[in-house]
């Protein structure tokens, strides 16, 4: 919904878009709404082409000075930024909990993670660039990774501030510089938070950039951000269908492309499975921040001889999840992020229950609060089971053997992340080779990260890896130099 007119005092201030250091506003705002209650949060100013643009171009300017400083000097700011996280963290959880909906644990986990993020990019460039390859002919010859240039970083909203981090801080401290357009739904969070610690940390002009826009503006700008000729490199976090996209657009321009996309994931629970660990993962992992997580458990699939034990004992542990406004520090399941996914999950629910699914708990949907849902009966035919859920509704399907868990888990488009519970690790890890998945946690949930760590998924879960060094691998220009030591002649007839 665009606005025209200024903000009133009790709406959070906004400076502008961040482009060269400096803030810029806009003729046209957009609102941004707290998903709990529905009332006006924020009104950002909504992007146009000539907006992007002058960040893309900042930020191409900013390039060979930022790129030319000592590792050292990069790493310090990257410290900078993570301790101005940690000294700003209880009006950062705030802003977390009133634009995005998040529980206040939630809020908590990010800013202390998101302050890890930066500090394992700065460590990264205390890490080997390259190596020295074997040469015939006596040459020193040298495999060398540098900066590409300007990586154009669209983030999502549902962990804004772990993933707008992960798919910028590793690249920027490694020398490249930053086009960042944050989701429509978290545009400060997401995005002009890190402009505002950017720029108190220190760090020059033009290296970090942030362009907000609305939802309607959303394709335009981001065309702008994948195919300018001077962004060198894409990180995109979100939806499958969008990152189809993306990627194929910077592909067609050439250009390196990370994307992390949605998730259909499992959690096995075998019959040896110590079942307080079982209950825990499959709460923490259906649950946590009302699904709305990449790696959410979508499947708990529980072997036939403990599945009434564990189906008893799952709903009456997730019944005790309170529901509620997040400004309440104790309600846990907070509302999804707007009404179009709170619509989508119904109608999955809807579906399975038409389609013959029972509802063991919740079902319900209140405006944008969806109850812990928990559901059996539920089979291949219905868009519960085949589409990426994004909400705290999952199914509780049998198993017999290890062999029909691993086809059920298989049994998607999706391949992002798994987890096992199993008091045998040696079956465990047999079956998590054949889960085709981009990361499995055996004894844990499928919700797992850690900074330095390679983060992707297989089949449509994505392309490409963020975290550590292999963001670095993603974000940077592999070269091969020599030099002739051994005078290596060249044919007698030239």
């Amino acid at each position: 919904m665009f606005s025209n007119t200024m903000p009133t005092q009790s709406v959070f201030p906004i400076k502008g878009q961040y482009i060269g250091g400096q803030w810029r506003p806009s003729d046209r705002r957009f609102d941004d709404v707290n998903p709990s209650n529905g009332e006006l949060w924020a009104q950002p100013f909504d992007a146009s082409i000539s907006d992007t643009r002058a960040a893309i171009a900042a930020a191409q300017e900013a390039f060979h000075d930022w790129s030319e400083r000592p590792y050292t000097e990069r790493s310090a700011y990257m410290l900078n930024v993570a301790e101005l996280f940690e000294k700003r963290r209880p009006e950062i959880v705030k802003a977390v909990q009133q634009e995005g909906g998040g529980w206040f644990g939630k809020g908590q986990f990010e800013v202390g993670y998101t302050a890890g993020v930066f500090r394992a990019a700065a460590a990264l460039n205390y890490s080997a660039i390259g190596e020295v390859l074997p040469s015939e002919h006596n040459k020193v010859s040298l495999a060398v990774r540098q900066p590409m240039g300007v990586v154009g970083v669209i983030s999502p909203w549902n962990m804004p501030l772990i993933l707008t981090s992960r798919g910028l801080a590793f690249p920027c401290a490694f020398g490249n510089t930053i086009v960042l357009k944050p989701s429509e739904d978290t545009p400060y969070v997401g995005g002009l938070l890190f402009a505002e610690l950017f720029e108190e940390a220190g760090v020059p002009p033009g290296v970090l950039n942030v362009v907000t826009c609305s939802r309607e503006s959303v394709a335009a700008v981001g065309d702008e951000l994948i195919e300018n000729p001077s962004i060198k490199g894409i990180s995109f976090t979100g939806s499958t269908p969008v990152g189809r996209s993306i990627a194929a657009k910077a592909g067609a321009h050439l250009k390196k492309a990370c994307v992390e996309l949605g998730g259909k994931d499992s959690l096995i629970i075998r019959a040896d499975a110590d079942m307080e660990r079982a209950l825990g993962a499959a709460n923490f992992g259906s649950f946590m921040h009302q699904g709305q997580i990449c790696m959410s458990v979508e499947k708990v699939l529980v072997h036939e001889d403990i599945f009434d034990e564990f189906l008893r004992r799952f709903v009456e542990r997730a019944a005790r999840l309170k529901m509620g406004d997040t400004a309440d520090t104790d309600a846990v399941i907070g509302p999804l992020i707007n009404d179009r996914q709170a619509q989508r999950v119904k109608s999955q629910i809807d579906d399975a229950v038409a389609k013959g699914a029972k509802v063991w708990l919740g079902g319900r949907v209140h405006e944008r609060f969806v109850e812990p849902t928990i559901l059996t009966g539920v089979t291949p035919e219905m868009t519960l089971y085949r589409d990426e859920t994004f909400g705290p509704v999952v199914p509780v399907i049998p198993f017999s053997s290890d062999a029909e868990a691993i086809r059920i888990a298989n049994d998607t488009e999706y391949g992002l992340s798994s987890g096992i519970i199993s008091a045998d690790e040696e079956r465990a890890l047999a079956m998590a080779r054949q889960l085709q998945t981009g990361s499995c946690h055996i004894n844990c949930s499928s919700v797992n990260d850690e900074p330095h760590v390679p983060f992707g998924g297989m089949k449509a879960s994505g392309l490409g890896n963020h975290g550590g060094r292999w963001s670095l691998e993603t974000f940077s220009q592999t070269r091969w130099i020599t030099m002739d030591r051994g005078g290596r002649p060249f044919p007698p007839v030239f």
